[in-house]
């Protein structure tokens, strides 16, 4: 649930007594909430108008802040308007924000939300081939369209042959063609919406089949990528439907009792080492081939280099660079924490040397950046006493002693910058969670706004730019792509053009690094979820604890639990993105990331930082591969939560490994070299 605290205009002064004839003088009727509509019903995608009062007894509106907790992934209330984003009956609880001493508070409103999906325009049934043949099998991937162009998630299908003397299909549209002639197969979406496919069986045209590909050996992790080859008596026969399979002969069969591998249109990942066996089959005809697959061996030591410590207050992003005296520094920012930022010389690494500091108008300093030519730096504002955040612009012509050169508060980001980006002429600022907005600062005394980009009827987390392309997080949405100067599709940083989104089921996009990966030409996005709390898993923490401890009471002192993992799209044509991996802790939740030299850093909150390899193509879960390279668990016993560990984000730089913790400040480490094996 997620609180949404919004003030109710008044009309009246409150009475606090009334007059009762025949009794005299009494409290006066209680006060109300009162939402209009009392049940908001809308589609999923769409807002409606929402208004929520606190009234007295005659009607009239009392001035009296509320809070409304919504179902964070479903709805949101902002600004009179409710968003919906998922088809479902829902509720929001309203309540009123009153002094502690009030004896008059109204009774808290649950209203509840009642989410339909708009209308199937169309539906793609995405068979895996084109012809089928007597024995042989297709499946079906159907993707039902709105008319907007969004995609219904969840789809329930109902699916019929024509003909089943010719072929069957099951519930998930497998067809499988066992006699010759014509058939036409039916996908029905809600009852209405229907999209057909046809197929002339014809007599099986086979008479060899082979695997050609792969390799013998391999490492867990490594993909391989095997065709299966036919022919018939005139010679080789395209088009044929191939099913894949495997099996599977473990190396330790107590550790890996099953098959625990990925084969799919003849590309295979093994997850655990063994024997494997891959099989292509083909009507009454298989094909094989034996891959020997080896353990990963990728675990490297992690070394403790140096400290910045803070223990007193929570600590948030971090950003590491050579300043323009040619010595390298970081900045922290700190979260609910009055608005601190600290500034280090990490040049020795091993000696990390706090050497300024600086408060802002803030209850948060969440995001701090730096431009590459190391010229201006930006701490993000949440909180300010006068409402006016923005970005705060430093000039760093002296890395060790920046000065504060101006305040840029307009065009939306006074709201709130939870989030930025840095280029060495243009700051991409959040605003308010509803947009970003880009501004020039190559004077950084004088910054001036260039342009913005609203995703309609979507929140934004965070933005990262790479290569004049805009990957912007917006949790349901997924992730925006918007072209802000690399003129592929006509964008520029004056005009922004949007590009496509990548959707995720998950809904809760948290973060997105952009990745080009040299060896194999292909282009990842690494998408990492953030998520309160254990979604039902046996453990799913208390986040009631989530707060200092207090040795009074003895509660508290317990950082809470987190969820979500790391998705990996292959994103190399941004007209067919590919949801191809994972990367999951299942005890800790992703927040930050950053991938450099085949390498991720991912900052997983209670599972400290990770280092994993993402070296060749990826493919399955990187987790159960053993691609995990070193874990760094960032304890201290003096800690904000003492020996509470919470990665916020990584950042590697020449050669080391920064990374800020929530409750003990900046830390560098060093991941070592492999050594030689001992005989």
């Amino acid at each position: 649930m997620i609180d949404y605290t919004r003030s109710i205009p008044t009309a009246i002064a409150l009475t606090a007594l009334l007059f009762v004839p025949g009794y005299g003088w009494a409290q006066s009727p209680p006060l109300r909430i009162v939402a209009e509509p009392a049940a908001p019903a809308l589609q999923a995608g769409t807002s409606v108008p929402l208004t929520i009062r606190v009234v007295d007894a005659g009607g009239e509106p009392v001035e009296m802040d509320v809070r409304v907790a919504a179902p964070r992934a479903d709805l949101r209330y902002r600004d009179g308007r409710l968003q919906a984003y998922r088809a479902g009956d829902f509720e929001m609880v309203v309540t009123a924000v009153t002094p502690a001493d009030a004896d008059d508070a109204p009774e808290p409103l649950t209203v509840p939300v009642s989410v339909s999906w708009p209308a199937v325009g169309r539906v793609d049934l995405n068979p895996s081939g084109e012809r089928l043949y007597v024995g042989t099998t297709l499946t079906h991937e159907p993707v039902a369209y709105h008319a907007d162009g969004t995609t219904r998630p969840e789809l329930l299908v109902e699916w019929s042959s024509s003909n089943p003397d010719v072929a069957t299909v099951d519930r998930y549209g497998t067809v499988e063609a066992v006699g010759s002639g014509a058939v036409t197969i039916t996908a029905s979406i809600d009852g209405s919406v229907a999209a057909t496919t046809s197929y002339d069986v014809g007599a099986f045209p086979a008479r060899s089949l082979r695997i050609d590909g792969g390799a013998a050996e391999a490492r867990t992790g490594d993909v391989l990528r095997f065709d299966a080859i036919a022919g018939g008596p005139s010679g080789a026969v395209d088009g044929l439907p191939v099913t894949w399979a495997y099996t599977f002969v473990p190396d330790d069969s107590i550790k890996a009792p099953g098959a625990a591998a990925i084969v799919d249109g003849g590309a295979f990942v093994a997850e655990v080492p063994g024997r494997y066996t891959v099989l292509a089959l083909s009507g009454p005809l298989t094909a094989r081939h034996t891959v020997q697959v080896h353990g990963r061996e990728a675990v490297q030591e992690v070394e403790l280099q140096g400290r910045g410590s803070v223990t007193d207050r929570h600590t948030s992003d971090l950003w590491v660079f050579e300043g323009v005296d040619g010595r390298d520094y970081a900045i922290t920012g700190t979260w609910a924490s009055d608005g601190w930022a600290y500034f280090w010389d990490v040049t020795d690494p091993a000696s990390i040397l706090k050497v300024d500091s600086l408060q802002v108008d803030a209850r948060t300093v969440n995001d701090v950046k730096v431009a590459p030519n190391g010229r201006y730096a930006a701490l993000s504002r949440e909180g300010a006493s006068n409402r006016r955040n923005g970005v705060v612009i430093l000039d760093m012509a002296d890395p060790a002693n920046p000065v504060i050169a101006s305040t840029f508060d307009s065009n939306g980001v006074t709201g709130g910058v939870h989030n930025m980006f840095a280029t060495d002429d243009y700051l991409f600022a959040l605003a308010g969670g509803d947009k970003y907005v880009i501004i020039d600062v190559r004077d950084p005394y004088d910054p001036t706004f260039v342009s913005e980009y609203n995703h309609p009827d979507s929140r934004i987390h965070d933005v990262w730019v790479h290569d004049g392309v805009a990957y912007s997080s917006e949790w349901q949405t997924g992730v925006v792509v918007v072209d802000v100067g690399n003129g592929r599709w006509g964008g520029s940083i004056e005009d922004p053009v949007f590009v496509t989104a990548v959707p995720y089921p998950v809904g809760a996009t948290h973060a997105a690094f952009p990745y080009h990966q040299e060896s194999t030409g292909k282009f990842y996005l690494f998408l990492g979820d953030e998520m309160g709390g254990g979604r039902g898993r046996a453990w799913a923490g208390d986040g009631s604890d989530n707060q200092p401890y207090d040795p009074e009471t003895g509660e508290g002192g317990v950082q809470g639990r987190m969820d979500g993992y790391l998705h990996i799209v292959d994103f190399t044509d941004p007209e067919k993105p590919q949801d191809v991996a994972r990367y999951e802790i299942p005890e800790a939740g992703t927040h930050n990331s950053w991938v450099e030299d085949d390498k991720l850093y991912q900052a997983y909150y209670k599972g400290g930082l990770r280092v994993v390899d993402v070296s060749g193509e990826l493919m399955g879960d990187l987790f159960a591969q053993g691609r995990e390279i070193a874990v760094y668990k960032s304890q201290d016993p003096a800690g904000f939560y003492p020996n509470q560990v919470s990665v916020w984000g990584p950042q590697p730089y020449k050669g080391h490994v920064f990374f800020s913790d929530m409750n003990s400040g900046l830390w560098a480490v060093k991941v070592m070299p492999k050594g030689r094996p001992v005989s």
